[in-house]
């Protein structure tokens, strides 16, 4: 199973359930918050000051999953006068409110111990396991509809075109008027009942991808999936993302972007960088489209390529999660003074920062104090600067952590699809071949939405439709392997 696949649950399976629990255990994943740590949390929700700045005259928007209660952004987007009057070669004004985590964080405290250790949310089956307590995620500090809350307000200017004029950020009390799931957003703008701001967000999310393709950025439309109860088993399916789900990463990105133009102008921060592509594992990639039957000219550069591919196709899903071997390598780099020999990030084609989850990255907090200080012409503030060498290797661990998670999980969730079904054979796509043995590689099985190993007595054919045979399923090693052909 590919990673950077999200798995939402619709069924309720004693399987699952005991399988997770032995992956808590193996992987020695953090459980129940201490109690002085909940204690921290709810004397930090009683007692939080509010900033001075107050624009609850924003009327802010959240859209996010459904059922999501740990709201850490909420936007409003409005168009502006062009010099003299007139909408036309005017922009657009982008208010981007981030949840103020460190409003409820004091540096060196109970909380802050508690998420160091775990580093960033997890997200299993129909579960996950929080940074912060909820208290604080999914109460005091999200920026749930309705409510007053402390926030990191960011004001980008962009020009008519999308690009980023002016930006700045400052602490500042808002308030959520509306609490928009994708599929509803995207419903209000597809039968045109939306407002002005889910409008514009369309308009500028446009724009800023248009403006990441010309500057060679790359977004994988990885799928998301969900197991559902299917008669008497589990299926497992895949879900394409909404347009307005890419509109609103948009919006993020964009921030991430100022974010790190800010903390490199000021030579002190927190960035998450990827290095450029190996040349060979460009070609590797080339080799892999060849063999799956996909177009991709020798004129055509890698960020037009995955551009052009369409994840609704079989094939071209497997070219999508093929193409997430050019994605490893990423990292943070912390730096104040001297700059960082890796600055950008090579997917995104700009210097990039996490700065717009906080309430599920450990490293969002410090990366947003280090850009309030900027902005105000503040010294940082010490904790942050204490923290900020070590950040990097913290990181790093819990990210590793977080990937192992995602990998055991899924590799359990195909199990417990498939279990019961050994010799039942299956219609699939082969899509990679081991470099050094070409009879073992893998298979996609788009109409079950599983990508398992497959073996042969032969070497498998790169990019063709075959029928395999399920030879091996363990639920309790969470495994599962396939035969190439019918017998």
């Amino acid at each position: 199973m590919p990673s950077n696949v999200v798995v939402r649950l619709r069924a309720d399976s004693p399987a699952l359930t005991a399988g997770l629990a032995c992956i808590a255990t193996e992987l020695e994943l953090p459980g129940d918050f201490p109690a002085e740590v909940l204690a921290a949390a709810e004397q930090a929700a009683a007692t939080v000051v509010l900033p001075e700045l107050d624009r609850t005259d924003l009327p802010l928007v959240t859209i996010d999953p459904p059922g999501a209660m740990d709201l850490d952004q909420a936007l409003h987007i409005a168009r502006t006068e062009a010099p003299g009057g007139g909408v036309a070669g005017g922009g657009y004004v982008v208010h981007y409110a981030i949840a103020d985590v460190a409003a409820f964080v004091e540096p060196g405290g109970p909380i802050d111990v508690e998420a160091h250790r775990r580093g960033e949310t997890l997200y299993g089956v129909g579960d996950r396991i929080p940074l912060h307590p909820p208290t604080l995620s999914e109460g005091a500090a999200s920026l749930l509809p309705g409510q007053v809350r402390p926030a990191l307000l960011w004001t980008h200017e962009l020009d008519a075109g999308g690009a980023l004029a002016r930006t700045r950020v400052e602490r500042a009390r808002v308030r959520s008027t509306a609490r928009w799931s994708y599929a509803e957003a995207q419903a209000a703008l597809d039968d045109g009942t939306a407002d002005e701001v889910l409008r514009l967000l369309r308009e500028v999310g446009t724009l800023r991808h248009d403006a990441e393709r010309a500057r060679g950025g790359v977004s994988l439309p990885l799928p998301e999936q969900e197991v559902e109860e299917s008669g008497d088993g589990l299926r497992l399916t895949f879900r394409e993302s909404l347009p307005v789900e890419e509109w609103n990463a948009q919006v993020s990105l964009l921030t991430g972007i100022a974010a790190a133009s800010l903390m490199v102008r000021g030579r002190i921060g927190l960035l998450r960088t990827l290095p450029p592509a190996e040349a060979a594992d460009v070609q590797r990639l080339r080799r892999v489209a060849r063999g799956l039957g996909i177009a991709w000219p020798a004129e055509q550069d890698y960020a037009a390529f995955v551009a052009s591919l369409d994840p609704a196709q079989p094939a071209h899903q497997a070219m999508v999660v093929a193409c997430t071997r050019l994605l490893r390598g990423s990292g943070y780099a912390a730096f104040d003074g001297e700059l960082p020999a890796q600055t950008r990030h090579s997917a995104i084609a700009e210097e990039y920062a996490h700065v717009t989850a906080p309430l599920r990255r450990l490293g969002d907090r410090y990366a947003g104090e280090v850009c309030l200080a900027l902005c105000a012409g503040e010294p940082v503030p010490a904790w942050v600067r204490a923290a900020l060498p070590e950040l990097p290797k913290t990181l790093q661990s819990s990210a590793r952590r977080a990937g192992a998670y995602e990998r055991a999980v899924l590799d359990l969730v195909e199990a417990a699809v498939l279990a019961g079904r050994v010799g039942e054979h299956f219609a699939g796509v082969v899509t990679s071949v081991r470099d050094n043995d070409p009879t073992a590689g893998v298979v996609v099985l788009s109409e079950l939405g599983v990508e398992a190993p497959v073996t042969a007595d032969r070497p498998l054919p790169l990019g063709d439709d075959v029928t395999v045979t399920l030879a091996e399923v363990d639920l309790a090693a969470r495994r599962v392997a396939f035969r190439l052909g019918e017998s």
